[in-house]
C-alpha cells in the first residue's frame, strides 16, 4: 500500500532527530572515533605535505641562488658561455670542492664554497652574531660551528685552508642554499672565488666542480626555455642544470612520494574506519528498531525515517569530521618542528584549505558509502518485519544501494586521483582495497556455508560455536569482513615499515673505511702511504685513480645512442645522467666480481676496454661488446665493453660503476683518492695533521661522523613512518572493538536463551574460542597474502624500491593482531555472561 502522509519537512525531521539523539553520540561514538582518526591523519598530511611544497615554491630562487644555475666538473665556464649567460642578467660563478682546515695539530674536513662578490643573487647569508651578508671579504671565510668548535676558532682567528692562511670573519648560522646544494661531506666553509687557487686546491686533474647562477634581467622570463636555448646552442652533455622550479629537486620528489604514500595510509585508515562507521551505524539502527518499528506503525514513511537517521548520522560524521581537522592542524606544528632540520617547512600555524577541504570530503564520503546499506536497510521495510528481525534478518537488494554507494565510491576514486602524484599506484591502492573487500565479502559467505555443511562435532559447545558461524543473523560476514580488512592493513603497515627501514639502512652501511682522501698527487702515492704508516701503524690503505666524466654515448658500435637524445631513462640507468667517477685498473677492483665476459691482461696494450656493474647495464640494455663513449674534460673517448660485474654495495670503498682498462684512461689529467681503515677509532691523532702539512691540497672526508647523522636522519625517518602507520593502527584496533561489540549485541538474545536452558559461562566461553578460533585461523592465512601484496605494490611501484620485508617482526605484528581479536572477543562476552536472564528477556 502507497504511503499516505506527506514526508516530514526537515525542520520536523530534525527535531525528532534532534530529541533521539544523544548528546554524547551514544550508539554513534564508533563513527565518531573512525572519522575522527581517519579525517584528522589526512588533514595533517595535507596540511604538512601543502606547506613544505608551499615553501619549495616560495624560495625557490633563494634555494638556489638564482634563476638558473650551470654546473661543470673541473672546468670554469669559457668565455663564450659567459658571454650567453652575461646577456641573460647576473651572473654569480662558484666552486664546490672537499678541502681541510687546520689549526696547529687540530684539523677538520669542510665542504668548502667558494664565491665571488655578486653572491648570493637572492636571499642572504646568516651568521651567529645576526649578522646578513653575502661573500666573505678576501681572505676570510664564514665557518660552520662544528668546524669552529673543532678547532677552536673565534671569530677573528687565523687558520689554515688548504694550503693558505685564512681568517675566521662569523660562524654560520644558516644558509639558503642548503637544500639545493645536497648533502655535504664536511661542514660548510664559504670563501672567496681566488682562494681555491691561490691554496692550491685546483691544480689539474683536481675534483671540484664550478657552479655558475644567473638572476634574469625580465623576472618574468621562463627559465626553463632560458635552460633549453643553452642546451640548444652548447650541447647538453656542456654541462648539468637547474632553474629556480626545481632548486631541489630530490627534496621536492621525497615530498611528493612520502606525502603519497602517507596519503595511502590515511587512506588505508579511512576504508578502515568505514567499514567501522558500517558496523557502527548498523548495530545503532539494530539498537533504534522498536523505535523505527514504531514510527511507522504510527504512519512515518520510508523517506521520513531516512530523514531522522540520515540527519543524526550527519550530524555524527560532521562532528567527528570536525575534530579529527582540528586534531589535524593542531598537530602540523609539531610535525613541522620535528622535521624543520631536515625538510623548509614553516614551524609556526599553518593553514591549507584545500588539504582540510579533501580530508573532509574524504571523511564525508567514506561516511556516506559505508552507512548507506544499513540506513537503507532500515529503511525500505514495515514495521512487521522490523519487529521480526532477530528471527528473520532484514536483507537488502543490491538495486536501492547503487546510487549512494555508486555516486560515493566514484567521488572517492576522483578525489584521490585528483590529488595523485601517481595516478596509477592510487587506483591500484584504491582497487586492491576494492577487491580485499570483495574477497572478505566472498570468504565470510563461503565460511557460512562451509560451517552449516561441516559434520555436527560431539561437543555441544563445539558444535553451539561452530553454529555461530551460520545461524540466522549471524555476524560471521561483518566478523570477516572488518578483522579480515584490520589484520590486512597491520600487515600491511608492517611489510611497508620494515621494508622502507631495510631499503633505508642498505643505503648506510655498517662497515665503511674511516676516511677518504681526495686529490692525492700522481706522484705522492708512495709519500702518502709512508705518512700513513708512520702515523697510523697497522692502518690497510687502498689507492686507485679518480676522474669525472660523463657517459655520452652506448650501445652497439654502428648504432650509439647519443645520452642526451634518451628519453624516459629508467632508474637504474642513473650513471647515464650527469658527472661519474671513473676509475682505471689492470685488476679486477676489490668487492667486484666478474659475471659475464672476461677481465683484461695485466699489460693490456689493446683496443680501449671498460667493464661496467650488470645491473647498471640490465637497465640501459648494454651487453659484452657494446660501447660506451665518456666525456672528461670535454675530450671524449670510447671504449668496448669487456665484462660486466657484481658490485658489492654494502660498503662505502671505492665502487665504481665503469671501471676502464689504464690504456683508456691513464694519460688523462687526475689525481688519485684513497681509503683508510684505522685499527682502533682514537688512532687517527696524528695522521690529519700530518696530511694536511705534507699534502695541503689534498681533502679528506671522516666517515664515521656522516655514518651517524645518516643513521641518525634514518631513525628519525623510521620514527616518522611508524607515527603515521599508527593512525591506521588505531583506526583497525577501534574497527576491531567494534565489530566484536556489534557481533555481542546480535547474539545477546541466543546467550540468554543458553543461560536459561543450563549453559555454563565455561561453556559459553568455550564456544566462542571456538567461533573466533576458527576466524582467526583462516584470515591469519588470508591477511598475510592480501597485507604483503599490497605492501609490496606500494615499496616496489610508488617508491622504486627493492623488496626487503622483514618477516618474523610481519608474523609477530600479524600474531599480535590475532591475540587482540581473542582477547577483544572474550572481553566482550564477559557482560553477557553477568546478564540476568530474567532482566534481559524483558529488554529483548
Amino acid at each position: 500500500m502507497p504511503d499516505r502522509h506527506p514526508p516530514l519537512a526537515w525542520r520536523t525531521a530534525w527535531t525528532i532527530a534532534r530529541r533521539d539523539l544523544s548528546s554524547r553520540f551514544k550508539g554513534l561514538r564508533l563513527l565518531l572515533v573512525c572519522l575522527f582518526l581517519g579525517v584528522g591523519a589526512l588533514a595533517a598530511i595535507g596540511t604538512l605535505t601543502a606547506s613544505i611544497e608551499r615553501e619549495l615554491g616560495a624560495r625557490g630562487r633563494e634555494m638556489l641562488g638564482g634563476d638558473v644555475e650551470l654546473r661543470m666538473w673541473q672546468r670554469g665556464p669559457s668565455a663564450e658561455e659567459r658571454r650567453a649567460l652575461g646577456a641573460l642578467g647576473t651572473v654569480s660563478q662558484g666552486t664546490r670542492m672537499q678541502a681541510i682546515a687546520s689549526k696547529g695539530r687540530l684539523t677538520a674536513p669542510v665542504a668548502l664554497k667558494a664565491v665571488d662578490q655578486r653572491w648570493p643573487l637572492y636571499g642572504r647569508l646568516s651568521l651567529a652574531d645576526g649578522r646578513k651578508v653575502g661573500a666573505p671579504p678576501e681572505g676570510s671565510v664564514w665557518i660552520a660551528r662544528g668546524s669552529a668548535a673543532r678547532l677552536g676558532l673565534a671569530v677573528g682567528d687565523t687558520f689554515m685552508l688548504g694550503g693558505a692562511p685564512v681568517r675566521v670573519g662569523g660562524i654560520i648560522a644558516s644558509d639558503p642554499e642548503q637544500l639545493s646544494e645536497g648533502f655535504a661531506l664536511g661542514d660548510l666553509a664559504i670563501s672567496a672565488q681566488d682562494l681555491p687557487e691561490r691554496a692550491g686546491l685546483t691544480a689539474p686533474g683536481a675534483m671540484y666542480r664550478s657552479v655558475v647562477r644567473v638572476r634574469l634581467a625580465d623576472p618574468a622570463r621562463d627559465p626553463d626555455r632560458v635552460v633549453d636555448r643553452l642546451e640548444a646552442r652548447f650541447g647538453k652533455d656542456a654541462f648539468e642544470t637547474r632553474t629556480r622550479k626545481d632548486a631541489s629537486p630530490s627534496t621536492a620528489r621525497f615530498v611528493q612520494r612520502m606525502g603519497q604514500f602517507l596519503i595511502l595510509v590515511g587512506l588505508a585508515a579511512l576504508v578502515i574506519a568505514g567499514i567501522g562507521i558500517g558496523g557502527g551505524v548498523s548495530s545503532y539502527l539494530e539498537a533504534r528498531r522498536a523505535s523505527i518499528a514504531t514510527l511507522k506503525v504510527l504512519g512515518a514513511t520510508s523517506g521520513d525515517i531516512s530523514r531522522i537517521y540520515l540527519l543524526q548520522i550527519g550530524a555524527a560524521a560532521l562532528t567527528g569530521s570536525a575534530l579529527g581537522l582540528a586534531a589535524g592542524l593542531s598537530v602540523t606544528p609539531l610535525l613541522a618542528r620535528a622535521l624543520s632540520g631536515l625538510l623548509p617547512i614553516d614551524t609556526g600555524f599553518t593553514l591549507s584549505p584545500t588539504a582540510l577541504a579533501t580530508a573532509a570530503a574524504y571523511g564525508l564520503l567514506v561516511a556516506l558509502v559505508f552507512a548507506a546499506p544499513p540506513l537503507v536497510r532500515a529503511r525500505s521495510f514495515p514495521a512487521m518485519a522490523l519487529m521480526r528481525a532477530r528471527i528473520v534478518p532484514l536483507r537488502t537488494g543490491v538495486r536501492p544501494l547503487l546510487v549512494p554507494v555508486g555516486l560515493g565510491l566514484a567521488a572517492i576514486v576522483a578525489l584521490a586521483l585528483l590529488n595523485a602524484a601517481q595516478p596509477l599506484v592510487t587506483l591500484g591502492f584504491l582497487g586492491g582495497a576494492a577487491a580485499m573487500l570483495a574477497l572478505l565479502a566472498a570468504l565470510g559467505l563461503g565460511i557460512r556455508r562451509l560451517a552449516a555443511h561441516l559434520p555436527r562435532p560431539r561437543g555441544p559447545m563445539l558444535r553451539t560455536g561452530l553454529a555461530n558461524l551460520h545461524r540466522p543473523g549471524a555476524q560471521t560476514g561483518a566478523l570477516v569482513t572488518a578483522l579480515g580488512f584490520g589484520l590486512s592493513a597491520f600487515v600491511m603497515i608492517a611489510a611497508i615499515q620494515t621494508s622502507l627501514d631495510a631499503n633505508m639502512r642498505s643505503a648506510v652501511p655498517e662497515r665503511a673505511p674511516d676516511y677518504f682522501v681526495l686529490d692525492i698527487p700522481q706522484t705522492g702515492a708512495e709519500a702518502f702511504r709512508r705518512t700513513v704508516a708512520q702515523t697510523l701503524p697497522g692502518a690497510m690503505v687502498r689507492i686507485v685513480p679518480n676522474l669525472r666524466g660523463r657517459v655520452v654515448a652506448y650501445g652497439p658500435k654502428d648504432a650509439m645512442t647519443r645520452t642526451a637524445d634518451a628519453k624516459d631513462l629508467p632508474d637504474g640507468a642513473w650513471a647515464l645522467k650527469g658527472e661519474r667517477g671513473l676509475t682505471y685498473s689492470a685488476t679486477v677492483p676489490e668487492g667486484s666480481t666478474v659475471t659475464k665476459g672476461a677481465w683484461w691482461p695485466r699489460n693490456y696494450q689493446g683496443e680501449p676496454l671498460v667493464s661496467i656493474d650488470e645491473k647498471f647495464a640490465d637497465a640501459v640494455g648494454l651487453k659484452v661488446g657494446d660501447y660506451l663513449r665518456v666525456s672528461l674534460l670535454g675530450v671524449e673517448r670510447t671504449a668496448r665493453i669487456a665484462a660486466l660485474r657484481r658490485i658489492d654495495w654494502d660498503t662505502m670503498g671505492f665502487n665504481f660503476v665503469m671501471v676502464f682498462s689504464p690504456n683508456a684512461l691513464a694519460d688523462a689529467p687526475h689525481h688519485l683518492a684513497a681509503t683508510i681503515e684505522t685499527p682502533a677509532p682514537d688512532a687517527a691523532r696524528d695522521f690529519l695533521p700530518a696530511l694536511a702539512r705534507r699534502f695541503p691540497s689534498s681533502s679528506v672526508i671522516e666517515t664515521g661522523s656522516l655514518l651517524h647523522e645518516a643513521r641518525g636522519l634514518l631513525d628519525q625517518m623510521t620514527l616518522a613512518i611508524l607515527a603515521a602507520a599508527s593512525v591506521t593502527v588505531l583506526a583497525g584496533l577501534a574497527v576491531l572493538l567494534g565489530a566484536i561489540a556489534a557481533a555481542r549485541a546480535s547474539r545477546s538474545y541466543d546467550t540468554v536463551i543458553l543461560r536459561v536452558l543450563g549453559a555454563s559461562r565455561g561453556q559459553l566461553l568455550a564456544a566462542q574460542i571456538t567461533e573466533y578460533g576458527a576466524l582467526a585461523l583462516v584470515l591469519g592465512a588470508v591477511s598475510l597474502v592480501s597485507g604483503s601484496a599490497l605492501a609490496w605494490a606500494v615499496i616496489t611501484r610508488l617508491f622504486a624500491f627493492e623488496w626487503l620485508p622483514d618477516w618474523p617482526r610481519i608474523l609477530a605484528v600479524l600474531g599480535a593482531g590475532l591475540v587482540l581479536v581473542l582477547g577483544f572477543a572474550l572481553a566482550g562476552s564477559l557482560p553477557l555472561l553477568r546478564a540476568k536472564p530474567a532482566r534481559a528477556l524483558r529488554e529483548l
